[in-house]
Protein backbone atom coordinates (compact mmCIF):
# COMPACT_ATOMS: atom_id res chain seq x y z
CA UNK A 1 0.00 0.00 0.00
CA UNK A 2 1.89 3.10 -1.20
CA UNK A 3 1.84 6.18 1.02
CA UNK A 4 2.91 9.54 -0.37
CA UNK A 5 3.35 12.65 1.76
CA UNK A 6 3.48 16.03 0.06
CA UNK A 7 4.18 19.42 1.58
CA UNK A 8 2.78 22.49 -0.18
CA UNK A 9 2.60 26.11 0.86
CA UNK A 10 -0.73 27.34 2.15
CA UNK A 11 -2.86 29.01 -0.46
CA UNK A 12 -4.01 26.22 -2.75
CA UNK A 13 -7.76 25.67 -2.85
CA UNK A 14 -9.44 22.40 -1.90
CA UNK A 15 -10.20 21.76 -5.59
CA UNK A 16 -6.55 22.35 -6.56
CA UNK A 17 -5.35 20.00 -3.81
CA UNK A 18 -7.90 17.40 -4.92
CA UNK A 19 -6.53 17.59 -8.49
CA UNK A 20 -3.01 17.25 -7.08
CA UNK A 21 -3.98 14.24 -4.97
CA UNK A 22 -5.66 12.54 -7.93
CA UNK A 23 -2.66 13.21 -10.15
CA UNK A 24 -0.22 11.83 -7.58
CA UNK A 25 -2.39 8.74 -7.15
CA UNK A 26 -2.40 8.22 -10.92
CA UNK A 27 1.40 8.71 -11.07
CA UNK A 28 1.96 6.11 -8.35
CA UNK A 29 -0.38 3.64 -10.08
CA UNK A 30 1.53 4.14 -13.35
CA UNK A 31 4.47 2.35 -11.68
CA UNK A 32 3.10 0.46 -8.68
CA UNK A 33 0.37 -2.17 -9.29
CA UNK A 34 -2.08 -0.86 -6.68
CA UNK A 35 -5.78 -0.07 -6.87
CA UNK A 36 -6.59 3.62 -6.47
CA UNK A 37 -8.16 3.10 -3.05
CA UNK A 38 -4.92 1.53 -1.81
CA UNK A 39 -2.81 4.61 -2.60
CA UNK A 40 -2.69 7.09 0.28
CA UNK A 41 -1.74 10.69 -0.46
CA UNK A 42 -1.33 13.12 2.43
CA UNK A 43 -1.01 16.78 1.56
CA UNK A 44 0.37 18.97 4.33
CA UNK A 45 -0.09 22.74 4.18
CA UNK A 46 2.95 24.70 5.28
CA UNK A 47 2.51 28.28 6.43
CA UNK A 48 3.76 30.53 3.65
CA UNK A 49 5.29 32.96 6.14
CA UNK A 50 7.76 30.21 7.12
CA UNK A 51 9.02 29.63 3.58
CA UNK A 52 12.24 31.20 2.32
CA UNK A 53 14.26 30.52 -0.81
CA UNK A 54 17.22 32.53 -2.01
CA UNK A 55 17.16 34.49 1.26
CA UNK A 56 13.68 35.82 0.43
CA UNK A 57 10.28 34.96 1.79
CA UNK A 58 8.23 33.37 -0.98
CA UNK A 59 4.57 32.82 -1.77
CA UNK A 60 3.14 29.73 -3.44
CA UNK A 61 3.01 29.71 -7.21
CA UNK A 62 -0.55 29.80 -8.53
CA UNK A 63 -1.93 26.42 -9.56
CA UNK A 64 -2.16 25.72 -13.26
CA UNK A 65 -5.64 25.54 -14.71
CA UNK A 66 -7.05 22.09 -15.36
CA UNK A 67 -6.02 21.25 -18.95
CA UNK A 68 -9.00 18.92 -19.42
CA UNK A 69 -11.38 21.75 -18.53
CA UNK A 70 -9.60 24.06 -20.99
CA UNK A 71 -10.12 21.49 -23.76
CA UNK A 72 -13.77 20.93 -22.80
CA UNK A 73 -14.43 24.68 -22.78
CA UNK A 74 -12.70 25.11 -26.15
CA UNK A 75 -14.61 22.26 -27.80
CA UNK A 76 -17.92 23.54 -26.39
CA UNK A 77 -17.20 27.03 -27.74
CA UNK A 78 -16.28 25.61 -31.16
CA UNK A 79 -19.42 23.49 -31.37
CA UNK A 80 -21.53 26.53 -30.43
CA UNK A 81 -19.56 28.59 -33.01
CA UNK A 82 -18.53 31.02 -30.28
CA UNK A 83 -15.28 31.71 -32.11
CA UNK A 84 -14.23 34.69 -29.99
CA UNK A 85 -14.53 32.58 -26.82
CA UNK A 86 -12.59 29.72 -28.45
CA UNK A 87 -9.91 32.05 -29.84
CA UNK A 88 -9.09 33.36 -26.34
CA UNK A 89 -8.04 29.83 -25.36
CA UNK A 90 -5.41 29.62 -28.12
CA UNK A 91 -1.82 30.83 -27.90
CA UNK A 92 0.00 32.84 -30.53
CA UNK A 93 1.41 30.35 -33.03
CA UNK A 94 -1.41 27.84 -32.44
CA UNK A 95 -1.49 25.04 -35.04
CA UNK A 96 -4.15 22.44 -35.78
CA UNK A 97 -3.95 19.54 -38.19
CA UNK A 98 -6.94 17.56 -39.40
CA UNK A 99 -6.93 14.45 -41.63
CA UNK A 100 -5.47 15.36 -44.99
CA UNK A 101 -4.50 18.94 -44.10
CA UNK A 102 -1.37 20.91 -43.55
CA UNK A 103 -1.33 22.78 -40.25
CA UNK A 104 -3.94 25.53 -39.96
CA UNK A 105 -3.37 28.49 -37.66
CA UNK A 106 -6.75 30.21 -37.42
CA UNK A 107 -10.27 29.08 -36.65
CA UNK A 108 -11.39 30.73 -39.88
CA UNK A 109 -9.08 28.40 -41.84
CA UNK A 110 -10.72 25.42 -40.15
CA UNK A 111 -14.22 26.68 -40.93
CA UNK A 112 -13.35 27.27 -44.59
CA UNK A 113 -11.76 23.81 -44.83
CA UNK A 114 -14.79 22.10 -43.27
CA UNK A 115 -17.48 24.15 -45.07
CA UNK A 116 -17.63 21.96 -48.23
CA UNK A 117 -17.38 18.72 -46.23
CA UNK A 118 -20.52 18.82 -44.07
CA UNK A 119 -23.35 21.07 -42.85
CA UNK A 120 -22.57 20.42 -39.21
CA UNK A 121 -20.84 17.99 -36.91
CA UNK A 122 -21.18 17.32 -33.19
CA UNK A 123 -19.12 15.17 -30.85
CA UNK A 124 -20.11 12.65 -28.23
CA UNK A 125 -17.26 12.21 -25.76
CA UNK A 126 -16.28 8.82 -24.38
CA UNK A 127 -13.42 10.17 -22.30
CA UNK A 128 -10.58 12.58 -21.70
CA UNK A 129 -7.04 11.59 -20.73
CA UNK A 130 -4.43 14.08 -19.53
CA UNK A 131 -0.73 13.82 -18.79
CA UNK A 132 2.21 16.09 -18.27
CA UNK A 133 4.95 15.77 -20.87
CA UNK A 134 8.62 15.87 -19.97
CA UNK A 135 8.53 19.46 -21.27
CA UNK A 136 6.23 22.33 -20.36
CA UNK A 137 3.13 21.10 -22.17
CA UNK A 138 0.19 19.24 -20.73
CA UNK A 139 -1.20 16.71 -23.20
CA UNK A 140 -4.95 16.05 -23.37
CA UNK A 141 -6.55 13.36 -25.50
CA UNK A 142 -10.30 13.29 -26.03
CA UNK A 143 -12.04 10.48 -27.81
CA UNK A 144 -15.54 9.61 -28.90
CA UNK A 145 -17.79 9.69 -31.92
CA UNK A 146 -18.96 12.23 -34.48
CA UNK A 147 -22.43 12.73 -35.87
CA UNK A 148 -23.78 15.29 -38.28
CA UNK A 149 -25.15 15.98 -41.71
CA UNK A 150 -23.59 16.13 -45.17
CA UNK A 151 -24.66 18.78 -47.71
CA UNK A 152 -26.79 16.25 -49.61
CA UNK A 153 -29.00 15.80 -46.53
CA UNK A 154 -27.64 12.38 -45.57
CA UNK A 155 -26.51 11.97 -41.99
CA UNK A 156 -23.64 10.25 -40.28
CA UNK A 157 -23.27 8.94 -36.75
CA UNK A 158 -20.83 6.83 -34.73
CA UNK A 159 -17.67 7.96 -36.56
CA UNK A 160 -14.69 7.47 -34.28
CA UNK A 161 -12.39 10.39 -33.48
CA UNK A 162 -9.41 11.23 -31.30
CA UNK A 163 -8.20 14.78 -30.67
CA UNK A 164 -4.80 15.46 -29.11
CA UNK A 165 -4.13 18.86 -27.55
CA UNK A 166 -0.98 20.45 -26.17
CA UNK A 167 -1.41 23.18 -23.56
CA UNK A 168 1.22 25.53 -22.13
CA UNK A 169 0.48 28.17 -19.49
CA UNK A 170 -3.26 27.62 -19.83
CA UNK A 171 -3.35 28.13 -23.62
CA UNK A 172 -3.83 25.55 -26.36
CA UNK A 173 -0.73 25.47 -28.56
CA UNK A 174 -1.55 22.51 -30.79
CA UNK A 175 -4.46 20.32 -31.85
CA UNK A 176 -4.13 17.13 -33.89
CA UNK A 177 -7.29 15.34 -35.06
CA UNK A 178 -7.82 11.80 -36.29
CA UNK A 179 -11.16 10.35 -37.38
CA UNK A 180 -12.72 7.77 -39.70
CA UNK A 181 -14.96 10.21 -41.61
CA UNK A 182 -13.34 9.66 -45.02
CA UNK A 183 -13.51 5.87 -44.67
CA UNK A 184 -17.16 5.95 -43.60
CA UNK A 185 -18.10 8.39 -46.38
CA UNK A 186 -16.35 6.22 -48.98
CA UNK A 187 -18.41 3.20 -47.92
CA UNK A 188 -21.85 4.88 -47.99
Amino acid sequence: MPIVELHVLEGYSSEEKQRLGQSITDAVRFVVPAAADLVTVMIHDMPADNYYRGRLQRSPAPARPDPVQIVKDYLAAMEARELDAARVMLCDGFAMTFPGTTPMHTLEELIEWSRPRYKYVTKTYEGFDALQSAGDEAIVYCRGTLKGEYHDGSTFDGIRFIDRFEIIDGKITKQDVWNDMAEVRANT
